[in-house]
């Protein structure tokens, strides 16, 4: 009976698989990589359907800044519950709103706060980013807008238009117009073959003379797009020379500068916000994921200047989470009171430290990049030939192999960058010194092992 029961629980994981399979959308993509089914998850560990426990450093794509069901964020939701509180109020306010907004109006630069609108959005960073296109076209006029190749904004048709990723848009007709991709600062594969500060000074020189050619095929821009770290394009930082030259062009060019940070932002680059490393203030910042405190919510936030869309202009029935404000709002004062971001950054750098020697021992480690704990690992085939930069091609299958490993041994990652060759880390901003060193042991063990595998293969 034993037996029977030990079999019976080690199938749990693969019945809800195979039940997710037969009855979900074939665009589910997460457990394609990540096949389990989670039971329990408490801080930085989740626990399967059989009872294996895991580091989680995808923490819901950045969601989690404070991990699974960290005690303030159960403790605000369980005093909105018990209050009687309304969970649904489309754009109504109640106090808890007005609450929400003053500390996130209180946790901005001043100058930009002085001058702030806000504007709630529907539940996904994607509904922001539409708002805020929406609002540069009213207040500008115009239609063109400026964005940057490797960047990923959201998957509706507006945002996948601005995205850099062509796989979800190869089919799909009629995207949104007028979009020009110009070249982010990514030094280790540099788009001019320069590397190094070459690659940030030629990408400002060269959108400098775009704009300011006559000729240069593109109408004024009603607005510049961009992440300050770009997420799925690879974890890849833009150098805050860079960032600060993007704000002096489009100042100077009158065109409005929207920063995503739907994943940056509350902490996860050592800063609140990761627009404060560069000491710039955009004219529209759009924040999602951990603003919601682990709950489905988004806002924009930009310059009152820019207010001149009618009642109605963006609406969304799920605009009024009051439970995602109550959890974001505990999230938002505890990561302030708690100095979370400069620990954050603490982590990251002891993070990329224990990676960059990890490249010292194995070729396949091209580059270890990143800010605070939103840090990537480009993963690259040594036995390629070496590109203009000296640096080896991307090695996609090698990082599905890492992957799978590291979950095998319980951490899971998720891969993402150009050609899926970029482990990517996201662990909660609330990760201890010693975890992250046995995530680091971890995911050693598990490149080592996918590199022999794959060697003899």
């Amino acid at each position: 009976m034993m037996v029977e029961a030990s079999v019976m629980e080690q199938s749990k994981n693969k019945m809800y698989l195979e039940s997710q399979e037969a009855r979900e959308s074939s665009a589910r993509s997460y457990p394609r990589r990540l096949p389990i089914a989670i039971l329990e998850a408490e801080g930085i560990h989740i626990k399967d359907m059989d009872g294996k426990i895991y580091y989680d450093c995808l923490a819901g794509a950045g969601t989690l800044a404070l991990g699974h069901n960290h005690p303030v964020v159960i403790e605000a939701i369980r005093q909105l519950i018990d209050n009687k509180r309304p969970l649904h109020t489309l754009d109504l306010t109640t106090p808890l709103k007005e609450h929400f907004v003053d500390e996130l109006f209180a946790s901005l630069p001043e100058e930009f706060a002085r001058s702030a609108r806000i504007q709630f959005c529907g539940p996904t960073g994607g509904d922001a980013i539409e708002a805020a296109i929406k609002l540069v076209k009213t207040a500008t006029g115009r239609r063109s807008i400026l964005s940057f190749q490797g960047g990923y904004h959201g998957s509706t048709h507006a945002t996948m238009s601005l995205s850099g990723t062509p796989g979800q848009k190869e089919k799909v007709q009629g995207l949104m117009p007028d979009v020009h991709f110009l070249p982010y600062p990514y030094a280790y594969r540099c788009p001019f073959g320069a590397g190094g500060d070459q690659t940030h000074l030629l990408s400002s020189r060269y959108i400098e003379n775009l704009l300011n050619d006559p000729e240069s095929g593109i109408l004024p821009p009603c607005a510049m797009i961009f992440e300050v770290v770009q997420g799925e394009g690879g974890s890849i930082p833009a150098p805050v020379e860079w960032i600060r030259e993007m704000r002096r062009i489009t100042r100077e060019h009158n065109i409005p500068l929207i920063i995503d940070e739907v994943q940056t932002g509350i902490g996860r680059t050592g800063k609140l916000f990761a627009f404060e490393h560069a000491g710039i203030i955009p004219d529209v910042l759009v924040l999602s994921k951990a603003i919601g405190g682990s709950l489905p919510l988004s806002v924009m936030i930009y310059n009152d200047q820019l207010d001149v869309w009618k009642p109605g202009a963006h609406i969304g029935t799920f605009r009024g989470n009051q439970m995602a404000m109550a959890a974001g709002l505990a999230t938002l004062k505890y990561v302030k009171e708690n100095d979370i971001p400069a620990k954050a950054e603490e982590r990251g750098k002891q993070l990329m430290s224990r990676l960059n020697g990890l490249k010292e021992q194995a070729a396949c480690i091209g580059d270890v990049r990143g800010r605070g704990l939103m840090v990537g690992v480009e993963v690259v085939n040594e036995n390629g030939g070496l590109d203009q930069l000296g640096h080896y091609p991307a090695y996609p299958r090698l990082a599905s192999r890492i992957q799978q490993e590291c979950l095998k041994r319980g951490l899971i990652l998720e891969v993402g960058g150009r050609h899926s060759s970029v482990m990517r880390f996201l662990p909660p901003l609330i990760v201890t010194e010693e975890q992250i060193d046995d995530i680091t042991r971890i995911f050693g063990e598990a490149v080592l092992e996918a590199s022999a595998a794959l060697s003899v293969e």
